[in-house]
């Protein structure tokens, strides 16, 4: 049963917080926000795109609503905006609330294998399969489009996000070639077997680093050249804080993403922004920008 827990008005942009029993997560109660733009609220007969936002470490379903300032580009591009949680809560797994970069708040977008997080840890599943089920539910096709169509409508979407939460918009677009038109990134974790952050998640949850780079390292797999010609991107885009301290500690590696990008055919804008940290308020600064990247491929024909 989906519950909408709280709505408010912005730029004209239904902001909704929506909470549901999920399966892939073990039964827990899952939390998501939604931006729905006034061309959907009004009910139209086109389809209106759907974007994907993944959130960093520490992160829930609140930080982007909040803080990031998308409402007004959602309204004036027609895109409806879907931000999920970082991590279940309240799995009861010892030690899940001991540190900020693994347990709760830092799911990493795995499906865990290890014994004690299998079975609530399982945010790959939901990001990419659950999740769009009850979306899908929540905000049907349009009778009209339906009808109009050959075959069962879907919304266009495509996928973003930001540090833990780039380096899951990348793999789950990666993962599933067809699914995203397009994605892109604020400062992700892009080599995430190659720092210490992504080496301490693959080990906790998967049971080792190897594991890891297979399934879920975007340097790796961006490697494929089948598979990025399957993707069929123009590029994809990241932006990077120039001063951003988890850049030069070593927790990103931009620059080894796009070397294996560009390796197998798939172009890779990487802006280096002078001056920009880490934070929401680098997010702020290139929201507008990348919702337009996005929009300009959810709308095309």
């Amino acid at each position: 049963m989906v519950s909408v827990l709280s709505k408010t008005l912005c730029f004209g942009c239904e902001v909704q917080q929506v909470e549901h029993e999920s399966a892939a997560l073990g039964g827990l109660k899952a939390v998501f926000s939604v931006i729905v733009p006034p061309c959907l609220r009004s009910e139209g007969e086109t389809i209106t795109p759907l974007l994907y936002y993944l959130s960093g470490l520490t992160c829930t379903d609140q930080n982007f609503i909040q803080k990031a300032g998308a409402c007004r580009a959602a309204a004036q591009h027609g895109v409806l905006i879907v931000a999920p949680d970082t991590s279940p809560r309240g799995a009861g797994v010892p030690g899940e609330d001991d540190a900020y970069d693994f347990g709760t708040g830092a799911g990493f977008y795995v499906n865990a294998t290890a014994e004690a997080y299998r079975k609530h840890y399982r945010m790959y599943d939901y990001v990419t399969r659950e999740l769009p089920q009850v979306v899908h539910e929540m905000f049907p096709v349009p009778a009209a489009a339906a009808a109009a169509a050959a075959s069962s409508p879907k919304r266009p979407s495509s996928i973003f996000g930001h540090s833990m939460g780039g380096h899951g918009a990348l793999v789950c677009a990666l993962r599933n070639p067809g699914v995203y038109r397009s994605v892109s990134a604020f400062a992700p974790i892009a080599h995430p077997s190659a720092c210490p952050w992504g080496q301490k998640a693959f080990q906790g949850y998967l049971g080792s680093v190897e594991a890891g780079r297979a399934e879920y390292d975007a340097t790796e797999l961006v490697r494929d050249a089948q598979r990025v010609r399957q993707c069929g991107w123009d590029t994809i885009l990241i932006d990077q804080g120039a001063e951003d301290n988890f850049l030069h500690a070593g927790q990103l590696r931009p620059e080894d993403f796009v070397q294996a990008a560009e390796s197998a055919g798939q172009s890779v804008t990487l802006r280096y922004q002078p001056g920009y940290d880490h934070s929401y308020f680098f997010i702020q600064t290139f929201v507008d920008a990348h919702i337009a990247f996005h929009a300009k491929r959810l709308h095309a024909q």
